[in-house]
């Protein structure tokens, strides 16, 4: 059976997800993989609140700036600095070309916004993949 290469990438980003649901409250538990030449290059899950987001975990992984990737995230990457940056402005300064991005997040701080700064430095987003296991996954922490 051939497996969708991109739906592969997204639910390894979802399982990596799971890994932050139970030290990451209030944030939500968000997952990311980083891909280049159809492989994983990093992988990354929401630390405790104050550290590192699933993106910015990711790219802490790489030795060196690199280009040419692809992410895949659960949940839009956040738009605002809050006790973390930016995730979606992280992603724009490290070679990030194209994102997947699961589904919007409806916190009224981003809603759309990440998308649009991604959208808007010139950076591929598709969005929806795997939104209902995403939404399944994310209930209990999304406010809107």
């Amino acid at each position: 059976m051939n497996v969708n290469p991109l739906h592969h990438f997204m639910n390894e980003a979802i399982l990596e997800g799971r890994k932050a649901r139970e030290h990451c409250a209030p944030n939500p538990p968000v997952g990311c993989v980083l891909v280049r030449n159809n492989r994983i290059i990093a992988r990354g899950h929401t630390q405790p609140p104050g550290q590192d987001h699933a993106e910015a975990m990711a790219l802490g992984q790489l030795p060196e700036a690199s280009s040419s990737m692809t992410a895949y995230v659960t949940l839009e990457p956040c738009s605002f600095h809050g006790r973390t940056p930016s995730c979606a402005k992280t992603l724009i300064q490290n070679g990030v070309e194209t994102v997947y991005v699961g589904m919007i997040d409806p916190d009224p701080r981003n809603n759309g916004k990440g998308i649009e700064m991604l959208r808007s430095a010139g950076i591929q987003v598709h969005l929806g993949m795997m939104k209902d296991i995403i939404e399944q996954d994310l209930k209990d922490f999304l406010t809107g």
